[in-house]
């Protein structure tokens, strides 16, 4: 008790010192209730797949060490290798952008990286970002250094001479005017910036370059350009090339020799070996553009050649710093001239994706090339000929998820970005996860919606892009073609690129698709009847002014990569009413059908959303045939609101339910709950959130996924896992959402809750995959065993903790802090933290596991692997652990199991929630299974306990070894020990000698298959029969049983004798000691006369 009162006194003193008045500001107080911390314990996990990786934009190689480098991924944040791409770290996930254009290395200190986000392009897949950013710890830590309005940034330059002074090339929204576009200039690292290049509200710059010779010699280009969903315009009167000579105070444009044409998407690069000589590959009107070239600084351009690419996608060029005149030219074959541009010879591709977008050349080495492209990274160490993939970069950027009903663990399938559409396991048994190999691909292309068959996962349904979709057989990896196609005298149907497929939620052999038209299937593809007109506003896009002009037919690349306007976008089926369909289109429109296409009702005109707005996602109630869910995309438009609306009356009237969504997240996606209506998850372009009250108010799903656009949904419904589709990081998977479903303000507001326990799958995980090296890639499995989700209000303080808060309370007031006395530091040392303690019964209430874990606020989830208690002793732990991991023994048997939790705090246990029932569920996944699993349970109990026996003899062997090798020393400093106790000394060391023989053997002279035919030690025998059972579920073998037997004759004899000497002879060997006055040794209590 008066320790108690020490620290009460403490805390007393400390109340009386902060209610003394003070200026500072009471902070108000903030509603924690169900917010992102509090469901942080529920984590997406990553399962890839990184076979594909997706689309890279640019490298930072460190200048002094070629092995470290930074990869700006398109769409999947920032990564880093510091060994020469054998492993990659993610370095950007939690920032405000996960679309990234360019990377700049400072050379005078290669710590600082400057990061500018938003892709350095304007095709019809694309992220944008918020600004430019700086790192200077090498990446670990980032900064947000303002152009938040910039969108798109497509080069930063760092003047050598003065790391303060940085160069941004801002391109500006493709999607829209205005913002932070043109050229920019910092001189004190990012604090102010001043534009120096400045053009117009539509006309951006993409390339900025300076002279090496000197860096006040600037060279940049503006490109002008527009893209919405109904049109593209790639390029303008605008467009130009600039040169300034004081280090961007003026400019002047140097376009003697260029095209006289409209110019779209330029590239520009500087000898480094004749600065006099630049390069710029031009996109242009007419087919005027090409490859030119200037030998002195820009005042007059040669063209070489006829030779450029699509500068809404490439243009982008890079010298061969070793051999003047080679330029490389990245696009979707890559080139390079050996001749200034002259002529051009493709880049090798043997056994690596095309698409390229980004390179380096190694300046001391140029045959060795690291190049990016929508495949991801690829190295070569012979200009070309050979090429090493980056096989586990997962950012393959997918448009679309779903998943089958596959058994024991259900697939995920996908389209992608130019990676085809693949599927592949949620998880396996394995320890290593899910590899690179287990997935396949059902069709080439860029790839969209994946439909699978219900009743059987051997029939997927996939799609490239402008509807092409097969029909899958994966048990062959046979595919066929079943795109419905025009009927006779019909005119051919506008596909978007990303087409929309669904399977009935009430035939599983009926197929929707949707073009400008709605298709139906009853026979798996095989025949389609066209069940609509055309459904979409049929606007003529021509009509609509881009940049506040009409464009001719002739301007740079119009409506080049953009899909026709006026297709379906989004399709539903009603799974309450089989007749009753829903269409999204991008102009604008949903069309309602009440008897399966015969009729159709027009929507248009939806409350606060623009008229025209691409309709993303139509989603039709599981449970009310009359509501009916839609999201709209404006982004294109350069709206980037979140706009999602819930109807009652089959789309007749609408309200807005986006609520406190983001303002800047476009929602993609909508999925609902199959159990609880109001339980709805939508994805949005910063990230995934759900709502329990039917949108009224949103909360994000944070832990485990970084900043990224998640562009679908899915739901798997045995496993009740959330699956997203994310545009730059492949799927997540959230498993086991279901307690998101009991989630409310009266819930949070108890002190704890324990969750319902989802039935368990029991087998023995595989080993781990050996010596693949670090670039195999292994998505992770879900944590093994039973999983009990928890929620606490708060955790209890431990009495340092309160201390220090106090503390600090008192130091930001300026107020004394009374110093701790040492008894206040001796009762926090010993004061043990709060624990949970996990308790699982069978179904006989018999406890056979404890568990501890450290309690965490909010929601979060502990794990039972399964096993009964583990035979391990515990008698060499320093340190009191109240958290320590117990690794567990024998699986347990299937069956019902109980499992209980308690929070234990000044030696106080609370009970968290009730007790849970669950299953333990074999996968019957063996070819050989025991006969009768009891009884091979049964035997590998008894060998576990036996095992607590005998290695608890051997420890004791140990310890007794090292006593009486203390008390033998001892004695050597007492005259009468010299005789008969050093004798008794030794005959015990020989009785030890022996005991320790016959439980471990002797040991080997070389190795221990030289040892000598002998008899089997005890432990050796003991270990075989565990090795024999560990790691299966089979039945057990007579060899096991066996020895076993022998094992229970030959050890009782040998535990009596160890018993004996710990009993008998040791305390006699101590009591001489005591007569003999000897000094301290273990176990013997001193003495004083």
């Amino acid at each position: 008790m008066k320790k108690k009162h020490l620290l009460t006194s403490w805390l007393i003193m400390v109340f009386f010192a902060l209610s003394i008045p003070s200026t500072a500001k009471e902070k108000p107080k903030t509603d924690t209730l169900l917010n992102s911390n509090v469901v942080s314990g529920l984590a997406f996990r990553g399962i890839g797949p990184a076979f594909t990786s997706g689309r890279i934009a640019d490298f930072a190689i460190n200048p002094n060490d070629f092995t470290e480098y930074y990869v700006a991924v398109a769409s999947g944040n920032i990564w880093k290798t510091n060994n020469n791409g054998i492993t990659f770290e993610p370095i950007f996930d939690s920032y405000g952008a996960y679309s990234i254009g360019c990377l700049a290395i400072d050379p005078n200190n290669t710590h600082v990286i400057w990061a500018g986000t938003g892709e350095n392009n304007h095709q019809r897949a694309l992220g944008y970002g918020d600004g430019v950013y700086l790192s200077i710890d090498g990446g670990k830590t980032w900064k947000n250094m303002g152009l938040k309005e910039s969108r798109h940034i497509g080069m930063i330059q760092i003047d050598p001479r003065n790391s303060d002074v940085v160069y941004v090339a801002a391109e500006g929204s493709t999607w829209g005017p205005g913002g932070d576009r043109g050229l920019y200039k910092t001189t004190d690292r990012g604090k102010t910036w001043t534009k120096v290049l400045n053009i117009s509200e539509n006309t951006g710059v993409n390339n900025v370059i300076f002279d090496p010779r000197n860096p006040d010699i600037l060279y940049a280009t503006s490109e002008q350009r527009r893209r919405h969903v109904h049109t593209k315009i790639g390029g303008g009167p605008e467009s130009a090339v600039y040169k300034s000579e004081d280090a961007g105070e003026n400019w002047r444009k140097i376009m003697n020799g260029l095209p006289n044409e409209h110019i779209g998407g330029m590239g520009i690069a500087i000898s480094p070996i004749n600065p006099d000589v630049l390069y710029l590959i031009v996109e242009a009107a007419n087919k005027s553009g090409g490859f030119f070239r200037t030998t002195d600084r820009g005042e007059s351009w040669t063209k070489m050649s006829d030779h450029y690419e699509s500068g809404q996608y490439y243009n982008e060029i890079y010298c061969d710093p070793v051999q003047f005149d080679k330029v490389y030219s990245v696009e979707t074959y890559s080139h390079f001239t050996t001749d200034g541009g002259k002529t051009w010879e493709r880049l090798g591709v043997k056994d690596r994706h095309v698409d390229d977008h980004a390179l380096w050349i190694n300046p001391t080495n140029n045959k060795h090339l690291i190049i990016g492209g929508d495949g991801g990274v690829y190295i070569t160490y012979d200009s070309g000929e050979n090429w090493r993939q980056v096989s586990n970069l997962p950012v393959t950027q997918f448009y679309r998820v779903t998943v089958d009903n596959a058994k024991p663990f259900y697939n995920v399938y996908g389209g992608t970005q130019d990676n085809a559409t693949m599927g592949g396991p949620s998880q396996n048994i394995s320890e290593f996860g899910v590899t690179s190999g287990e997935w396949i691909v059902t069709v080439f292309g860029d790839g969209f919606w994946s439909r699978v068959d219900p009743t059987n996962p051997d029939i997927v349904y996939s799609e490239w892009q402008y509807g092409n979709v097969v029909r899958y057989d994966k048990k062959s990896g046979e595919k066929i073609g079943i795109k419905p196609q025009p009927r006779k005298d019909e005119l051919t149907y506008r596909w978007n690129w990303n087409a929309p497929l669904i399977l009935s939620h009430h035939a599983p052999t009926r197929l929707y698709m949707g073009a400008n038209k709605v298709f139906k299937s009853n026979d798996r593809g095989n025949s389609w009847e066209v069940i609509s007109d055309d459904l979409t506003a049929q606007i003529d896009r021509n009509t609509w002014p881009v940049m506040g002009k009409f464009w001719s037919s002739d301007a740079v690349a119009k409506d080049v990569s953009s899909s026709q306007y006026g297709t379906i976008v989004s399709l539903d089926e009603s799974p309450v009413k089989a007749v009753l369909l829903f269409v999204g289109t991008d102009d604008g429109l949903i069309q309602v059908s009440d008897n399966d296409g015969k009729s159709w009702t027009k929507i248009s005109g939806f409350p606060g959303v623009p008229a025209h707005t691409y309709v993303s996602d139509i989603y039709a109630s599981r449970f009310d045939e009359n509501v009916v869910y839609a999201s709209f995309d404006n982004r294109k438009n350069d709206d980037f609101k979140p706009y999602i609306l819930k109807s009652t009356d089959k789309g007749k009237s609408w309200k807005s339910i986006s609520s406190n969504l983001p303002v800047n997240g476009t929602v993609h996606t909508i999925e609902q709950d199959f159990v609880n209506p109001k339980l709805l998850f939508v994805g949005t372009e910063f990230g995934a959130f759900f709502t329990v009250d039917d949108g009224a108010s949103w909360v994000q799903l944070k832990a485990g996924i970084p900043t990224i656009s998640v562009n679908d949904l899915a739901i798997q419904k045995d496993a009740c896992d959330l699956v997203l589709a994310t545009f730059g990081r492949g799927f997540y998977i959230l498993d086991n959402y279901e307690p998101l479903r009991h989630l409310s303000e009266s819930m949070l507001k108890q002190p704890n809750h324990l969750f319902n326990i989802k039935d368990a799958n029991l087998f023995v995980p595989t080993d781990k995959i050996y010596g693949q090296g670090a670039t195999y890639f292994g998505a992770k499995n879900p944590p093994y065993g039973a999983a009990a989700t928890y929620y606490l209000k708060e955790v209890p303080k431990t009495l340092k903790e309160k201390r220090q808060e106090a503390e600090k309370e008192l130091f930001a007031a300026s107020k004394p802090i009374p110093q701790v006395t040492p008894e206040i530091e001796k009762q926090e040392a010993l004061e043990i933290p709060p624990y949970l303690l996990i308790t699982v019964k069978d179904e006989n209430n018999q406890v056979i596991r404890t568990l501890t874990e450290k309690p965490k606020k909010g929601i979060s989830r502990v794990y039972w692997d399964l096993k009964y208690d583990s035979p391990d002793s515990k008698h060499r732990t320093k340190d009191f652990d109240p958290f320590a991991k117990n690794e567990g023994g024998v699986y347990a048997m299937p069956g019902t199991y109980n499992l209980t939790m308690q929070l234990v705090h000044n030696n106080q246990a609370t009970a968290i929630g009730a007790p849970e029932k669950f299953q333990l569920l074999t996968l019957n996944n063996l070819t050989l299974p025991a006969d009768d699993r009891a009884v091979m349970v049964a035997f590998q109990r008894k060998v576990s306990n036996y095992s607590k026996a005998v290695n608890g003899a051997m420890a004791l062997t140990n310890d007794i070894n090292e006593e009486v090798a203390a008390m033998k020393q001892n004695a050597l400093t007492l005259p009468g020990a010299h005789t008969e106790l050093m004798a008794k000394f030794t005959q015990l060391e020989w009785e030890l000698n022996t005991i320790e023989e016959k439980l471990k053997g002797t040991p080997p002279k070389a190795s221990w298959e030289e040892v000598p035919p002998a008899e089997m030690p005890l432990l050796r025998r003991l270990n075989s029969i565990i090795y024999a059972q560990i790691n299966s579920s089979s039945g057990i073998t007579r060899t096991s049983e066996m020895s076993f037997d022998i094992l229970k004759q030959e050890f009782p004899p040998l535990l009596e004798k160890l018993s004996k000497i710990a009993e008998t002879t040791l305390p006699e060997l101590r009591n001489e000691l005591d007569k003999l006055g000897a000094a301290y040794t273990p176990y013997r209590i001193p003495k004083v006369e």
